[in-house]
C-alpha cells in the first residue's frame, strides 16, 4: 500500500510541482491547478473514514504523503487536509470542499477571532480554528489577511458574524498535536532530498582535479548528514498511528523534536557544502532549507517537545528512564 501510494503520488508531484511551479505560487501565482491535481488523485481522502468517502487508512500507511509534500515543497496543504478531513469526518462534521489548513486564534474585544499566523494561510480554502477548547471550520474568503513570517503564511482575521455563524465542535486533537506530527512528517522528506542534493552536488563539484566528495571532511560531513536524516525518519516512523487518525503524544514530541534538532545540522551542512551556490534564489536548495528553517520552529521547537518528553517521564514514577525510552520505540 505504501510503496504504491509513494510511486503514485509522487508521479504527480513531481510533473506538477517542479520548483518553477513553487516559486510562482510563492510569488502570488494561484494554486487552484495545483491542488486540482493532487485532489483528483483521491489520496487526500485515504485517512477519511469509508463511510465518509475515504479508505479508512492509517497514519502509517499514508505516511508517504507528508514525506513526498517536504520532498517536493508542496506549496499547498495537503497533509492538514488529509488530516483535517478525517478528522472533521470522526467527530460528525461535513469537511467542505477544497484545501483545508488549521491554526490556534484567539477572540478579539470585538468579538472577532485573530490567529497571528496560519500556516498556507495565503493559499488555503479553509481553516479550522481552536480557541477555548472548541474548533471552527471557517472560510478563508472571509478573512482580512496580513503578513506571516514564511511567505506562503498569513496573519488572518475573521469578523465575530462570520465565526458565529460556523458551528463549534470538538476536533479530537490538539491543533498544536496535528502541527507537529505534520512539521515532523514533513520536515523527514525535506531531509531526504536536501541530502540527495548534498550528495549529487559532491560527486559533481569538482576541485583540485576530483570531485568534491572524495574529500575526507565532506565525506565525514555527509556522514553527519546522513545519521540525522535517517534517526529522523525512524522517529517519524514511530509517531505514525497504525490505525485512524490518532496520535500518541509522547511519540509525536519524540519525532518533532528529534527533526526539529536534526533541522540545523542538516541545513547547515547542506549550505557548507554547496558553498555559496546554496543561498542564491535560482538553486533549488533553498526552496527546501528555507522550509526546514520554518518548519523547526513551527508548533514548538526541540526544547519544547524535548521538555514535554521529560515532564511525562517525570510524571510516571513506575518508569525508568530506560523503560520509557523501550515504551517509546516498541514497534
Amino acid at each position: 500500500m505504501r510503496e504504491m501510494i509513494h510511486d503514485s503520488v509522487g508521479r504527480i508531484l513531481a510533473d506538477q510541482c517542479t520548483p518553477s511551479v513553487v516559486r510562482a505560487i510563492e510569488s502570488g501565482a494561484s494554486s487552484e491547478d495545483l491542488w486540482r491535481q493532487i485532489d483528483e488523485t483521491g489520496f487526500i481522502d485515504a485517512l477519511s473514514p469509508e463511510a465518509a468517502g475515504g479508505a479508512g487508512l492509517s497514519l502509517t500507511d499514508v505516511l508517504p504523503i507528508p514525506d513526498l509534500c517536504g520532498r517536493y515543497a508542496v506549496p499547498v496543504p495537503v497533509t492538514e487536509t488529509m488530516i483535517l478531513r478525517a478528522a472533521m469526518a470522526m467527530c460528525g462534521q461535513r469537511a467542505p470542499k477544497g484545501s483545508l489548513t488549521l491554526a490556534t486564534g484567539r477572540i478579539t474585544p470585538d468579538g472577532s477571532i485573530f490567529c497571528a499566523s496560519v500556516p498556507l494561510g495565503k493559499v488555503a480554502d479553509h481553516v479550522v480554528i481552536e480557541f477555548d477548547g472548541q474548533a471552527r471550520c471557517l472560510p478563508a474568503v472571509s478573512a482580512e489577511r496580513g503578513p506571516a513570517p514564511f511567505v506562503l503564511d498569513a496573519a488572518m482575521t475573521w469578523p465575530a458574524s462570520v465565526r458565529t455563524s460556523a458551528p463549534a465542535f470538538k476536533l479530537g486533537e490538539s491543533v498544536k498535536l496535528i502541527q507537529a506530527f505534520t512539521y515532523a512528517a514533513q520536515l523527514g522528506g525535506a531531509f531526504a532530498r536536501v541530502f540527495q542534493l548534498t550528495l549529487d552536488y559532491a560527486n559533481q563539484r569538482e576541485q583540485f582535479g576530483r570531485p568534491i566528495g572524495k574529500f575526507q571532511a565532506i565525506q565525514h560531513q555527509l556522514a553527519l548528514m546522513a545519521e540525522q536524516v535517517f534517526s529522523a525518519r525512524m522517529a517519524i516512523e514511530l509517531s505514525a498511528a497504525k490505525s485512524g487518525v490518532a496520535f500518541d503524544v509522547n511519540r509525536v514530541a519524540l519525532a518533532k523534536a528529534r527533526t526539529s534538532e536534526a533541522a540545523v545540522t542538516v541545513a547547515a551542512l547542506a549550505h557548507g557544502i554547496h558553498g555559496a551556490i546554496g543561498f542564491t534564489e535560482e538553486f533549488d536548495l533553498h526552496l527546501l532549507t528555507r522550509r526546514i528553517n520554518t518548519w523547526r520552529l513551527a508548533s514548538g521547537s526541540e526544547s519544547y517537545w524535548f521538555a514535554k518528553l521529560g515532564a511525562a517521564l517525570a510524571a510516571d514514577s513506575r518508569l525508568h528512564s530506560l523503560d520509557f525510552l523501550r515504551d517509546l520505540s516498541a514497534v
